[in-house]
């Protein structure tokens, strides 16, 4: 499959990087509102041309379009995309709100192409071995999770975090993604959810880049916590937080019957899964890396590509990515609210062990 690369951002880099392992994805096309930018992602890629994005959503020489946009253009981009009969994996968030997230997943059905949205972590190693703990029953009926999310900010290392702090940004929908994905994956599907948010600055400062030291304006909450009921009986507390200089929280805890599973980063496609049950009282890591493939930003295209090929799901389908925006909207909306989507959770990443 051709991919056409929109938005050649900061993320493009680890995009490319991974696509580079995977020459059934050849790049073809980049298009950027910066031709500078554009034009350097492209000579990472030969032959690729730098292209408009109504050109590069036409070309007979792109089957895919990955949207590595900023929230605002996740959208429209995708839009452009469907219409000319591309298929679209995108960063997350699907889309600011669920009305546009809904129109995208009608308009790709009506033209029988595929729609994806990251985050692709989940098919790592790490979060992978994590569930696969979790089916086993090693930590008995799973009942309670916690997951916290905690930094002072993405302004301190990102050159141009302004986005961040606008509409479609802040921690929620930036980050909320890889944690939300993986609660739904480990405990199913949310049936209702409840949050409160605060915004302790109006203002912050760049840290780093050549716009150091420059103030801009905060137009979204930046701290937030809440509570989920899945739809399975098991409940979740979570907090998402651009306001936390330190904590000593862990990333996903789940809790069982006779057991307790520490889940990586969701952030990551590695890190150590752990278990302390009744029968062991003490804390064990759980060997992650045999059998699974590396992993990395852009492994959820191959993937998107390997189940187009074979007639199957993907499994970072839209019903995932709409039904985790719900809940993140639901978690800034300052009320309780009973969810009005639901998705399949996705089949379990083979092993290369399992053929």
């Amino acid at each position: 499959m051709r991919v056409g690369i929109v938005g050649a951002g900061k993320i493009s880099a680890q995009y490319s990087q991974t696509l580079s392992r995977f020459p059934s994805l050849p790049v073809t096309a980049v298009a950027d509102l910066s031709s500078s930018r554009a034009e350097a992602l492209a000579a990472q890629h030969p032959g690729a041309r730098v292209l408009t994005l109504d050109d590069l959503c036409a070309s007979p020489d792109v089957d895919v379009v990955l949207n590595l946009t900023t929230p605002a253009g996740h959208a429209p981009v995708a839009l452009a995309a469907i219409k000319n009969g591309k298929h679209v994996y995108g960063e997350k968030p699907l889309a600011p709100s669920l009305l546009l997230a809904e129109s995208l997943l009608d308009a790709a059905s009506s033209e029988g192409v595929r729609l994806a949205c990251a985050p692709d972590t989940i098919l790592g190693a790490g979060l992978q071995t994590a569930l696969g703990v979790l089916d086993s029953g090693a930590i008995g009926v799973p009942h309670a999770a916690t997951a916290f999310m905690t930094t002072p900010g993405h302004e301190r290392w990102h050159p141009d975090p302004e986005f961040y702090y606008q509409p479609g940004g802040g921690p929620v929908l930036d980050m909320g993604p890889y944690y939300l994905t993986t609660l739904v994956h480990l405990l199913g599907p949310v049936r209702q959810v409840s949050g409160l948010s605060v915004r302790p600055q109006d203002t912050r400062l760049i840290g780093s880049g050549p716009k150091e030291g420059a103030s801009f304006p905060v137009a979204v909450d930046t701290h937030t916590t809440g509570y989920l009921s899945h739809a399975g009986g098991a409940v979740t507390t979570v907090m998402f937080s651009f306001d936390t200089w330190a904590a000593r929280l862990p990333h996903i805890e789940v809790y069982g019957a006779s057991g307790t599973l520490s889940v990586p980063d969701p952030n990551r496609f590695d890190g150590d899964v752990e278990i302390l049950t009744r029968a062991d009282p003490a804390w064990t890591t759980v060997p992650w890396n045999a059998g699974y493939q590396p992993g990395g930003r852009g492994v959820g295209l191959a993937d998107l590509a390997q189940a187009i090929e074979a007639d199957t799901s993907h499994r970072t389908g839209a019903d995932v990515a709409l039904h985790v925006l719900e809940i993140m909207l639901a978690l800034e909306s300052g009320r309780p609210t009973d969810l009005t989507t639901t998705c399949t959770v996705p089949a379990r990443m083979p092993r290369l062990t399992d053929g």
